[in-house]
């Protein structure tokens, strides 16, 4: 197949989960058939970018387009862009550039087909689409916005997530049914699209792993009684989730034990990420790797009230062989079960108590991280990656994508596991 791959904002270098999901599966397609990958970024030519694009995708182009603004500067932008249908979070993508370079693909018919890349790339395709076009959607992002909206005490900032939240809403359902088919990335995302068209036109392509990196220690060291959060510390969501468990559980913990310490993981920490720096909390921002960070760590904690899609964090710990307490929204639609593989809490007082538990219990510690492992060695990128291929093939020939999921072994309408470390099975 010749695959058209359209994303907003930078993939390179990959750090957020969504730009991890984003490259593991253009890279397993490009081992079989013809991918183009547009990537387009604000700001001045980004050269060096450019040619590392060129060296992962070899038909890579990168258009960039300009702009660039400070904290005062994003703020007017919004006020210009507030009288469009659009919400803020799409429109600040919008292109000419883009959207020409798109409409003359689309008229050259040079692809069999496209993927949008996340919905805020959606702004600058074609009105009328010629050719077999896929919207790949990592999150319902109407479901965000409205979690913002509900959970934020801000009284100016609440206002505001409920303005972007009924235009998402408006914007996400109109281009759900624009697009012929919707990838999502987990049953519980389809189910709730489904509400806005047919559920055949929606397939599930779970998330994945890289378990040439990820794996247990062959030489497991003694860990103490750290707990780690994993995430990219610029995105709301995360910033939340850290809040919320500095505040409400982490006292409750470290009565229970005193020597407990916390690390947060993750690029540019917001200030008030960093504001929760203690003799029990670190902030490290930006690491080359995560992955030592994971080894070091007894318990990695996933307290998020604000998300969508699913965490490819928690299934890079599980694969290392680590134990994971989260709410249920950080494990929304992954393929994991309380009380074998992991543990959900919402409340915080029984959150804060399972923490303490397992860095108390290192026989029940150690269940857990046997059990989380073996549940992620079934979900190597290279199998997703077959799945996500025999979607896009099943749009190119007009035939059922879940026909085409069946018979690689895999029911997304069932939203049943058939996957392992080599494949499908």
């Amino acid at each position: 197949m010749r695959i058209l791959w359209v994303k907003a904002n930078k993939l390179l270098p990959v750090t957020s989960g969504g730009d991890i999901r984003s490259y593991q599966i253009a890279r397993e397609l490009s081992t079989r058939h013809q991918v183009t990958f547009l990537s387009y970024y604000g700001g001045e030519v980004d050269r060096e970018y450019e040619q590392e694009m060129k060296r992962h995708f070899p038909n890579a182009e990168c258009i960039s387009t300009g702009g660039g603004r400070g904290v005062i500067g994003r703020g007017l932008d919004y006020l210009v862009r507030l009288p469009k249908k659009a919400p803020y979070a799409v429109s600040r993508f919008e292109s000419e550039r883009v959207r020409g370079r798109l409409s003359a693909c689309y008229r050259e018919g040079r692809f069999d087909v496209a993927v949008c890349d996340f919905l805020d790339a959606a702004v600058n395709f074609p009105g009328k689409l010629n050719v077999p076009t896929v919207l790949f959607q990592h999150n319902v992002e109407s479901e965000i916005w409205r979690r913002h909206a509900e959970t934020n005490g801000d009284v100016a900032k609440k206002l505001v997530y409920k303005v972007e939240f009924a235009k998402m809403l408006r914007y996400e359902q109109e281009m759900v049914r624009k697009f012929e088919h919707i990838i999502a990335v987990s049953e519980h995302d389809r189910r709730m699209m489904s509400a806005w068209v047919d559920a055949d036109r929606i397939t599930v392509a779970p998330t994945g792993v890289d378990l040439r990196q990820f794996r247990p220690s062959a030489q497991p060291a003694q860990v103490g009684s750290l707990v780690t959060f994993v995430g990219a510390m610029d995105w709301e969501p995360n910033i939340d989730a850290v809040e919320y468990f500095c505040r409400e559980i982490w006292p409750a913990v470290r009565s229970s034990v005193p020597s407990a310490q916390f690390r947060i993981v993750g690029r540019n920490p917001d200030r008030r990420v960093r504001s929760l720096v203690s003799e029990s909390v670190e902030v490290t921002g930006s690491v080359p790797s995560v992955l030592d960070h994971l080894r070091e760590s007894a318990v990695i904690v996933v307290p998020l009230r604000i998300g969508g899609g699913t965490r490819i964090k928690i299934y890079e710990a599980m694969a290392t062989g680590k134990a994971v307490v989260s709410t249920s929204v950080g494990a929304e639609g992954l393929d994991v079960h309380h009380g074998k593989d992991i543990v959900l809490s919402d409340a915080p007082s029984s959150f804060a108590d399972e923490v303490s538990r397992l860095l108390l219990d290192a026989d029940l510690r150690i269940r857990y991280e046997r059990a989380a492992a073996e549940l992620a060695s079934r979900y190597d990128w290279s199998a997703i990656g077959e799945l996500f291929a025999g979607v896009l093939q099943s749009v190119v020939t007009g035939s059922s994508a879940d026909r085409a999921l069946v018979a690689l072994g895999k029911d997304a309408a069932a939203g049943e596991s058939g996957l392992t470390s080599r494949g499908v099975i």
